[in-house]
């Protein structure tokens, strides 16, 4: 989008902590308007970065409202990045059906409604960029993660074929993928119980902690913010991005060059599955 022109205002869903807070902290001192936004901001009274929004991905009225505040003050709406999430852990058969609604709702719907309520403001100014934040566990179904795998794989997807749509209105929409990093999503996460007797319980107790280990010693979230600048200053940016660390990255590569089963084997190792 090439967008230097820095008095260009931004929304980061989810922006009060992590990799979003991270990324409009950046921007900010780069000189961007930045709106970031929570759905309790007065939680975070000493939050002094750039100015917080109420808003609930999971409720139309609560988007609205928000993006409303941004067109009567500023009258356009430059760059959206949809990064607010959740994580999910759990075997798929004992998460129940509600929080497998849940997290699709905050991972897949909330960045499509977001979306669909900025699309009108972008297309009236003839401009737009919107950064989906998604995973690079969306391109793999890990075990006793699948349920954010198949989240974060759906908006990857869906963002492929918008993206498609939204070129003759000169609205760019673009992928970046991270791997782990060093964020408090772990403690935010719904974890499913290991229940007592499982014939689950061993496998997914050794695996949660193999799955938080890897968060807490993920990369940088300054990282990601300096990826999404670069993005964001990108005149014609691609359709995917990915961001962490090199094996992260390399495991994608490896999945569309090996036989199935051959990383299937090598996915099971590593969990010690």
């Amino acid at each position: 989008m090439n967008t230097e022109q820095n008095s260009a205002v931004v929304l980061i869903t989810g922006g009060s902590s992590g990799i979003g807070k991270s990324i409009g902290t950046f921007l900010t001192d780069k000189g961007y308007i930045v709106y970031g936004t929570s759905r309790n901001p007065s939680r975070f009274e000493t939050f002094k970065s750039f100015e917080l929004l109420k808003l609930d991905v999971g409720d139309n009225s609560s988007i609205q409202s928000a993006i409303e505040v941004i067109e009567k003050k500023h009258g356009r709406l430059d760059i959206l990045i949809n990064n607010a999430g959740a994580g999910i852990t759990g075997p798929i058969e004992e998460i129940p059906e509600n929080e497998i609604v849940n997290n699709f709702t905050t991972n897949y719907f909330g960045p499509i409604n977001v979306t669909k309520a900025v699309l009108p403001i972008m297309r009236k100014q003839g401009s737009g960029l919107i950064i989906n934040i998604t995973s690079i566990a969306g391109y793999m179904g890990l075990p006793y993660r699948g349920i954010y795998s198949a989240s974060k794989a759906a908006l990857e997807i869906t963002t492929e074929a918008w993206r498609m749509e939204l070129k003759s209105f000169n609205i760019q929409m673009t992928n970046v993928a991270p791997g782990d990093f060093a964020t408090n999503i772990a403690a935010g996460r719904y974890h499913a119980p290991v229940l007592k007797g499982s014939p689950y319980e061993k496998q997914y107790g050794d695996n949660l902690k193999l799955i938080d280990e890897h968060v807490d010693s993920g990369s940088d979230p300054l990282e990601m913010a300096k990826a999404v600048y670069n993005v964001v200053r990108t005149k014609n940016p691609k359709v995917h991005y990915k961001i962490g660390a090199f094996m992260q990255k390399f495991s994608i590569v490896l999945k569309r060059i090996l036989p199935d089963r051959m990383y299937e084997k090598l996915l099971m190792n590593h969990y010690k599955l």
